[in-house]
């Protein structure tokens, strides 16, 4: 399945801007089940400085800066990607989620290693002994791995309700966890803070999810969605993707941005601006198959 992905951002703010630098999070990744075929991004005003580099977590990142007064800021990223279609499946065997617990931290494999680090208590996500008492109810005495996930999984889908008028991205996952509403970035830390507080290990990842106009609608552009989900590490099998908020495994309708510890690893743009008061903030995505 070939997409191609329009990710347009926009500042508008109340003063001008006499300086701004910034961090772009916005080009796809290449990882197995998806390929990178191009990526570009267009910035306006047009910056006076701009790098490429990638971070820890082996994301992409723009490094610009803006040196004119401006009032509005855009930056719009535009990508192809190519993901295999395969089948929804999770394997069925796995080792117990007690073993996996013990095994993360003396797992010396590379990947191994980079499990290990997603273990911990993150800026966005605290280990509670309520989230750990929460997933216990799934991670009984002595089950897979694998069958408490997917059973994690549908029950913060069953237990929570879609709401974006409930949250923001400052939204603690305490307090998600309280009122039982948000959004798939507070699903995402929830269910990953449910794991870690069982000494297990998840990743925040970030992308795009390719939606579907009602039946008799017209396909609206700019209508698609930034998305969020989670990987969970299963010694002996690897990276697993879950996807609370659908209660699916992420297939070839999801398209990987990047991942990190939470979403402040991750944020599409950020930085820090001299001058502009506040501000509005919209966001438009485009994701629209193209071939296969």
């Amino acid at each position: 399945m070939i997409y191609r992905i329009s990710h347009r951002t926009t500042f508008k703010y109340r003063h001008p801007v006499s300086v701004g630098k910034h961090v772009a999070c916005l080009k796809p990744r290449s990882i197995p089940r998806q390929q990178l075929a191009k990526s570009e991004v267009h910035i306006d005003p047009t910056p006076a400085t701009m790098t490429e580099r990638t971070d820890y977590f082996g994301n992409f990142l723009y490094f610009f800066t803006v040196q004119e007064p401006h009032k509005e800021l855009v930056v719009e990223s535009r990508s192809e990607v190519n993901v295999e279609e395969m089948a929804v499946a999770v394997p069925h065997d796995s080792i117990s989620w007690e073993e996996a617990a013990k095994l993360i931290p003396r797992d010396e494999s590379p990947e191994g290693l980079e499990a290990y680090q997603f273990i911990f208590e993150s800026p966005r996500i605290k280990l509670r002994q309520d989230f750990a008492s929460y997933a216990l109810q799934s991670f009984t005495p002595g089950r897979p791995l694998r069958d408490g996930l997917l059973d994690l999984t549908a029950r913060i889908h069953k237990d929570f309700r879609f709401d974006s008028k409930v949250t923001n991205v400052r939204t603690t996952t305490e307090e998600v966890f309280r009122k039982r509403h948000g959004v798939c970035q507070d699903f995402a830390h929830f269910e990953i803070a449910c794991l870690r507080s069982l000494n297990l290990s998840a990743r925040y990842v970030s992308g795009y999810l390719r939606t579907h106009p009602p039946p008799g609608q017209p396909r609206l552009v700019g209508a698609d969605a930034s998305h969020a989900w989670i990987s969970a590490y299963c010694p002996g099998i690897g990276w697993i993707d879950l996807d609370p908020t659908n209660n699916l495994v992420p297939s070839s309708g999801h398209v990987t941005l990047a991942w990190g510890r939470d979403y402040g690893d991750v944020s599409p743009v950020y930085g820090v601006i001299q001058g502009g008061g506040a501000h509005e903030l919209t966001v438009a995505v485009d994701m629209e198959e193209v071939g296969s």
